[in-house]
């Protein structure tokens, strides 16, 4: 008897810490927040998305209000198309500004948007016509190292 009640409490352990690396997947994939509330649907052109991904969160004053939804090229003006998916709680006005941003020096980048002072609201479908594109680290080092270069030749 006591056996069995020892193989109960093991086998009760294991599927605790499945169910625990389970939810800790879910976390790490972005698929942790189930939010079956209504959403709307805007979409942006950038330049460069960097490393944006489907699923990363769209952001408002630090507070995710919605998901990138897919991300696609446009052959005709050779810039990004980034589609999302906004919570209807959240109305932004028609000139909001959409950047792409990174939480951190090196960490995930999301889509940040500043509303603007429209009086007018976005609906289903609409552009975003303000954008600024990612910031990539290694374009940055180039232009300070180019300029660097630049100084050093001026001196001589």
């Amino acid at each position: 008897m006591e056996r069995t009640t020892m193989d109960l409490w093991v086998g009760a352990f294991v599927v605790a810490g499945m169910a625990a690396l389970l939810v800790l997947a879910f976390k790490v994939g972005n698929l942790g927040t189930f939010n079956n509330n209504e959403t709307y649907r805007l979409w942006a052109e950038f330049e460069n998305i960097g490393g944006l991904k489907v699923r990363a969160p769209v952001k408002s004053a630090g507070v995710v209000v919605g998901r990138v939804a897919d991300i696609q090229f446009d052959n005709q003006t050779f810039r990004a198309r980034v589609t999302f998916n906004v919570d209807k709680r959240y109305q932004f006005p028609k000139d909001t500004f959409a950047k792409i941003l990174t939480s951190g020096l090196l960490g995930e980048q999301y889509i940040g948007l500043d509303p603007g002072g429209d009086a007018e609201n976005l609906k289903d479908g609409d552009k975003v016509a303000k954008t600024q594109s990612a910031m990539v680290l290694e374009n940055l080092i180039g232009q300070f190292l180019y300029s660097k270069a630049a100084e050093g030749e001026g001196t001589k």
